[in-house]
């Protein structure tokens, strides 16, 4: 399947990134990012979504969209936690698009972490993969953000999330459930999934 080539990718994403000003080479590495996960998702199921340009807008797009709406609120060499990162989103698009932030991918199914780290090497990342549960960390281990995205049990995820908060850090989810306190945000593009933004 062809990948759509940077001018489109920049077209695709410009909704979910709206003025922010985005570093040079963005969409170089998210060029790169998206030739890895079609080649890994050919053989092994990392996301169900598979059509490039959907890839592009739902995965990408709305990890942009978190890491927009986060950067204003941390400093730029802040700590995030991506829980539950799955093939990197939304962390991994939040550190392209923040170079300076300190980024954890916790992943713990192995062949995910492996393409995890496989990104991480490719495109010369300083992000930290972590092949584990969460709930495994050392218990000081602390971040100003963690975030969540189609995380298996919510309600669950979000209780193992709270202990990995700093004080006055930000819970940061992207979800189609309803009711959450905090700051929600429409994704763009989308009926019924919202950003989810809550200090702790």
């Amino acid at each position: 399947m062809a990948t759509p080539d940077p001018n489109r990718i920049q077209s695709l994403l410009a909704p979910y990134l709206g003025e922010f000003p985005v570093p040079p080479e963005l969409i170089g590495q998210l060029s790169t990012y998206l030739d890895l996960l079609l080649k890994w998702n050919a053989r092994t199921n990392l996301t169900a979504i598979r059509e490039p340009e959907e890839i592009v807008r739902r995965h990408f797009g709305e990890s942009l969209f978190a890491g927009v709406h986060v950067a204003s609120r941390i400093a730029v060499d802040a700590t995030l936690l991506d829980f539950g990162s799955g093939a990197g989103f939304p962390g991994l698009p939040i550190q392209l698009l923040l170079p300076r932030l300190h980024v954890t991918l916790a992943e713990s199914q192995n062949k995910k972490s492996t393409f995890l780290r496989e990104v991480v090497r490719t495109l010369g990342l300083s992000t930290q993969v972590f092949a584990g549960r969460v709930e495994t960390m050392p218990a000081a281990t602390q971040f100003d953000v963690v975030t969540l995205r189609a995380v298996d049990n919510m309600a669950a995820a979000l209780e193992a999330a709270q202990p990995r908060l700093a004080a006055n850090g930000w819970l940061v989810t992207l979800t189609s459930e309803g009711d959450l306190a905090g700051e929600t945000v429409p994704l763009p593009n989308s009926s019924g999934s919202f950003l989810n933004l809550r200090r702790v």
